[in-house]
């Protein structure tokens, strides 16, 4: 393989077909289900599938086949089945749904407004994960143009994976037989911790994600006639979260929902830290004054990718403190989102939060837990010796740089779905979500020369794939 030969392709083919592409779908509001009930009706969804397509059709390799799967009801699939030249088969992710707008967007730039600014193109999806699909596409056609040879490669593209991947088991039951049984799955849709090599994503924390409401009240009731005597639903809602989290350190207190940290893990965290320092703090944008939770970099890292975290991220019953009147409310209702090491088993951890959450109610208020579909976390399978020299050396050639590994906070149901269906599987888990690019939050950005790099190492690794 004629490494600059392919370099130049790739870098070429992200300028003129993927950037453009890019800015398109950007533009449009394709939000997840969860965050758009009402994603049918709006036909988002539609318009983004046919963009893909589209793009698919024009740009796929010569002999691949395009299949898209619509079934009644359900987010669609697209597959991009690409016959290969010697044994084996690779199963290539991403998705093509997006988290809601958030608010704190720079005057200049917006979710649906692409910016292309200082090599950065900034949007909602562009970084997770709109490029995937794309990447794919270009990372094989430029060992096409070399006609080297490669595998059987199949691109799996959903468009629910923002709700927990609600809709992929159907359809990987339903094209059970098109996927088989890949030996080397390669997922686009995970970070970097910096930009100057190519990462991998060694381990996945869950998730848990349920609304819990507290009702004391039939009705509202004026705050100075009643306070004092009614309990707060607030109060009542905080006292429920004490038993799962220490308001002091953060610390989650069920022992269902922590494991011993594999040693082998904890020496990646410090490796990790090695190369990066003081920027596994300064990647996130603190608020003046702000400090993380711990001073020790390693602790850090493995507070966020190893340890069971509660974040609350949205809440009902509250009005907004310009409407707020002197009024003891009803009830209050919080979004929670409980992450879980990668190796517990999420129907443990709902039964465990269920419990503590249920049992013995602080004065008999009426509290509703509606749990969200669980997501398993994921902890890669030993790498063969193979794979850990061609990520190393794809890293070297186009970078510069050795490469890294390191273990993500983030969830990826699919993966631990597929770690479970096939545990006999490769997994190469890599994407550009590097420090500041800000997935789910507000200006979020594709960093485009990485992203150029980053494919090139995908098309390298599927060269040297056996």
């Amino acid at each position: 393989m004629n490494s600059e030969n392919l370099k130049k392709h790739i870098h070429d083919f992200w300028d003129s077909e993927i950037v453009p592409t890019l800015v398109d779908y950007i533009k449009i509001p394709n939000k997840s289900p969860s965050f758009d009930p009402d994603w049918e009706k709006h036909g988002h969804m539609d318009k983004v599938l046919n963009l893909a397509a589209n793009w698919t059709e024009k740009n796929k390799p010569v002999g691949s086949e395009m299949i898209i799967k619509k079934s009644p009801g359900r987010t669609p699939l697209l597959l991009l089945d690409i016959p290969g030249t010697k044994e084996g088969n690779i199963l290539m992710y991403g998705h093509l749904d997006k988290q809601p707008e958030m608010e704190g967007w720079n005057d200049d730039l917006g979710p649906w407004k692409p910016v292309i600014k200082d090599e950065k193109l900034y949007g909602r999806g562009g970084a997770d994960d709109g490029y995937a699909l794309f990447a794919s596409i270009a990372s094989i056609n430029a060992l096409k143009e070399q006609k080297i040879d490669h595998p059987r490669i199949l691109v799996l593209i959903e468009f629910s994976e923002e709700s927990g991947s609600l809709d992929l088991p159907h359809y990987m039951d339903l094209c059970s037989d098109i996927i088989g049984s890949p030996d080397l799955v390669i997922c686009l849709d995970s970070g970097a911790g910096d930009y100057k090599r190519f990462w991998t994503t060694t381990s996945l924390r869950g998730m848990i994600g349920l609304k819990m409401r507290v009702d004391v009240l039939k009705e509202g009731v004026h705050s100075g006639a009643a306070s004092g005597h009614v309990p707060s639903s607030f109060r009542i809602a905080r006292i429920l979260l004490s038993r799962l989290e220490d308001e002091n350190t953060g610390e989650i207190l069920l022992n269902e929902l922590k494991v011993d940290i594999p040693e082998y893990r904890i020496k990646e965290a410090k490796h990790l830290v090695s190369i990066l320092d003081d920027r596994v703090v300064s990647e996130f944008p603190w608020h003046n004054g702000m400090k993380p939770s711990t001073d020790d970099n390693v602790e850090g890292v493995l507070r966020k990718t190893w340890k069971p975290a509660l974040s609350i991220i949205g809440a009902d019953g509250i009005p907004s403190t310009s409407d707020a009147g002197n009024v003891l409310r009803p009830y209050t209702t919080l979004q929670l989102s409980i992450r879980i090491p990668p190796t517990v088993k999420p129907k443990d951890a709902v039964n465990a939060i269920e419990k503590i959450l249920k049992d013995n109610i602080p004065y008999g208020a009426t509290v509703k837990l509606d749990f969200e579909k669980a997501g398993e976390g994921w902890n890669a399978p030993q790498t063969e010796p193979w794979l850990l020299d061609s990520i190393e050396n794809a890293s070297k050639n186009y970078f510069g740089q050795s490469a890294c590994y390191m273990g993500e906070g983030v969830s990826i149901p699919f993966m631990g779905m597929l770690g479970r269906q096939f545990p006999k599987a490769q997994f190469v888990i890599t994407g550009v979500l590097g420090p500041q690019s800000n997935a789910h939050g507000p200006n979020e950005f594709l960093h485009i020369p990485f992203a150029k790099n980053l494919t090139c190492c995908i098309s390298s690794i599927i060269t040297d794939f056996q």
